[in-house]
Order: C-alpha cells, then sequence, then structure tokens
C-alpha cells in the first residue's frame, strides 16, 4: 500500500471532518472568485462603452445616477428633459458665446416588442448620433467631423471606402436602423419590414456591431419615437462632443449654469465613479482572503490537529516500524494537497457560475467566465491548505514511537 494510497483511505473515513473543511474552502474561493470576476468584467465592460460612446459630456436628468448612466435612457417619466434644452445650448453655442460644443445628440427610449420580444426603441438624429458614437464608424454614415482644435490629427478615411458608403442624415417616419444583436435574432436584414408601438417600419441598415447596448436596440427619428410614446418633445440623454480645451476651460460648469435642472457629468466624472466601484469590488475581496485564511485555514488545521492526535498510535507504529519523520509529514501534506484541490475546483466552479448568473443582475453586464481567476482561486486554496497544515504535519512527524506504543 502506497502512501498516497493511505492517504486517500484516511479522508474517505472521516467524510463528516473532511465536509466540514471542503466546504470552508469552497465558499471562500467562491465567494473571491465571484466578485473579482464580476469587477473585472465590469471595468472592461466600462472601458468598453466608453470607447464606443464617443461623446465626452453627458446630460442627464437630475435624478439619473452616474452609476447608471447608461440606464438613464430608459423611458420613465422622471428620467427625462425638455427637448427645449438642445435649442437653448444652441443658442447659448451661437448667441452668447458658449464655445467647445462640437455636437449635440438628443436621444430618447422607450420599451417595445417584435414578434412578443422586448427590446428598446431609441429615438435619434441620425447624423448627430453617429458623431457622437465612435462605434457607429463601421460602414453606415459618413466621416464624422470633429473638435476644430483636433482635426488636423484625424486620419482621413479611404476614399475608395468612402464612395461605396451611403452615408444617412436623416430617417423617414417610418424607417429605422437595427442593432446588431438585434438583427441577428429576430433575422432582420436591410429591407425587412417590422411593426413597433403599432406602426410599420423598413430596416434601412444594420448597425455594425459595436459590443453594448446598442447591438440591442432599434433606433428610428427622434421626432417619430415622441410622437409614437405621447411623451411630447421630452429626451432622455444629451450626448455632447466637446472640445478637450474647452472642457477644461469650464465647458461644463457652463453647461451646469444653463441647465440648473438637469445633471451634466463627463466621461471622466463616469469613469472615476465607476472605478471607485469597482475597486471597492475588489478591495471587498480582500476581506474574503481573510475569512478563507481565518476560516478556511482554521478548519482544516483543526481537522489536521484532530486526525494527528486521534492516529498517533498509528503514527507511532509507523515510526517504529522503520517510518521516517519526513514520510509522516507528507502524508499529512498530502491530505492536505487533496483537500486545498478539491475545495480550489469546487470553488472557482462555484464562484464563476455566481458571477455569470448573478452578474447581470447586480452590475447590469454580461459576465462571462475568466479562466485565469478560476486558476488562481486553485492556487490560494492549495496554499492555504498546506500553510494551514503545516504545524500538524511537523507535530506529526515528531511523535515519540515510544510513547504512542505505550498506549496501544
Amino acid at each position: 500500500m502506497t502512501l498516497y494510497t493511505i492517504a486517500l483511505l484516511e479522508l474517505s473515513e472521516r467524510r463528516h471532518q473532511l465536509t466540514t473543511s471542503l466546504l470552508a474552502v469552497t465558499l471562500g474561493i467562491a465567494a473571491i472568485v465571484s466578485v473579482q470576476t464580476i469587477a473585472m468584467r465590469s471595468a472592461i465592460e466600462v472601458a468598453h462603452q466608453v470607447d464606443a460612446l464617443g461623446a465626452n459630456i453627458m446630460i442627464l436628468p437630475k435624478s439619473a445616477t452616474i452609476d447608471d448612466y447608461y440606464k438613464a435612457d430608459l423611458s420613465t417619466d422622471q428620467f427625462t428633459i425638455p427637448e427645449a434644452y438642445v435649442d437653448k445650448i444652441l443658442f447659448a453655442k451661437d448667441e452668447a458665446g458658449l464655445e467647445g460644443v462640437d455636437n449635440l445628440s438628443p436621444k430618447l427610449s422607450v420599451p417595445m416588442e417584435i414578434e412578443g420580444r422586448k427590446f428598446t426603441l431609441t429615438g435619434i438624429l441620425p447624423k448627430n448620433e453617429f458623431m457622437a458614437k465612435a462605434a457607429w464608424s463601421g460602414g453606415v454614415f459618413d466621416t464624422p467631423t470633429a473638435c476644430a482644435s483636433d482635426r488636423k490629427s484625424i486620419v482621413e478615411f479611404n476614399v475608395a471606402e468612402r464612395l461605396r458608403r451611403k452615408p444617412i442624415d436623416t430617417l423617414a417616419p417610418d424607417q429605422c436602423l437595427v442593432g446588431a444583436e438585434l438583427g441577428e435574432m429576430m433575422k432582420l436584414s436591410k429591407g425587412s419590414k417590422t411593426t413597433m408601438l403599432g406602426k410599420a417600419f423598413t430596416v434601412i441598415e444594420v448597425l455594425p456591431k459595436t459590443g453594448t447596448v446598442d447591438d440591442g436596440r432599434v433606433f428610428a427619428h427622434l421626432h417619430t419615437v415622441q410622437e409614437l410614446s405621447k411623451k411630447g418633445r421630452v429626451i432622455n440623454a444629451i450626448e455632447i462632443v466637446g472640445c478637450c480645451n474647452a472642457i477644461a476651460g469650464g465647458l461644463v460648469d457652463k453647461l451646469n449654469k444653463l441647465l440648473p435642472d438637469a445633471k451634466v457629468v463627463t466621461i471622466s466624472q463616469i469613469v472615476a465613479t465607476q472605478r471607485t466601484t469597482n475597486q471597492l469590488m475588489h478591495n471587498l475581496t480582500y476581506v474574503f482572503l481573510i475569512v478563507i485564511i481565518l476560516v478556511g485555514g482554521a478548519s482544516i488545521a483543526n481537522y489536521m490537529y484532530a486526525n494527528v492526535y486521534e492516529r498517533r498510535r498509528e503514527i507511532g507504529t509507523l515510526m517504529a516500524l522503520g517510518a521516517k519523520a519526513s514520510l509522516i509529514s507528507k502524508l499529512f501534506l498530502f491530505k492536505a494537497l487533496v483537500l486545498g484541490l478539491g475545495g480550489g475546483i469546487l470553488g472557482s466552479l462555484v464562484g464563476t457560475a455566481m458571477a455569470v448568473i448573478l452578474g447581470p443582475k447586480i452590475a447590469h453586464i454580461p459576465v462571462m467566465p475568466i479562466p485565469k481567476l478560476m486558476v488562481l482561486g486553485i492556487l490560494l486554496s492549495l496554499v492555504i491548505s498546506l500553510l494551514a497544515s503545516l504545524f500538524p504535519a511537523r507535530r506529526a512527524a515528531k511523535t515519540d514511537p515510544c510513547v504512542a506504543i505505550q498506549e496501544i
């Protein structure tokens, strides 16, 4: 009988203690892996959305939070502002010397259904919306203009590519644009017919895939959506492309004074807030780490100490028959290795499953497994199990065979 066989038999004979220690390690690793997975995916999603947004200033309803700025365009009465704010900004730009506003993109989103499936219909001014979103430059709009101070740095589109495209500057009342994901799911393509909010629409383009919430939306003209929703001349948000120099020179403060009943935030504020949230989630994993070290490590150490005490006569007999102290240590460390490996694998799988299932509900983002975190979870479990077993294994190796045999 080999050393490893003895260790496995020993573990199987004490299933209650084994289960308790295994559960403590599994839950600790699961908590760490799940929180870290959600935090990392959230950071990735924020970076992706910021890149796709293009606009660097957002004007939102006063009741909208920065954390949920992407949800602020949901159609509820508390999440609307007058469309007149757009004219107010344009007037200030043209008449009152408000400099640095290169583009305004108002939008209104309402829930709707297509063939029984719930989606979001977003009203836009197409050319303005494109100029505020970098991710829409994949082929259905003309080249965007840039901040006047930055135009020289823009690389011109290939001339042949620009001639191949047909710019979309306007949307007729019965026309719409469809996000890539929605188009694929509903089998919609250019020229397809669909009905939304009781009105027939023709799909004039399927937008390029962006990896953002826009992939699951339908876009129609802003005034058409306002008419269908019967909400009047209101919008949910205004995205602004502003010159960096103007923002640094107080553009945001000027907009706040111009629109005291709205909330004006910059992308840097949004990113900073989300980074703070992500950092809090990362810090939370340290709390779980302390818990697993204290609870999981103590549980394993207690299990090993009890095992040493219960098996002291067998240990003494083995040593009397010639077993070396190193062999006895290896026996207990191997049991710890099996316990740590099992807890690490189960914890990583459970934690990843929790993140995938609960992530969209907690962070409102799609969450996919991160293999690196699963591997780190297993390694962490192994390290904690081995460290917690060092002293019990050392005590077992120092057992006096004469004293142990006298107890037989």
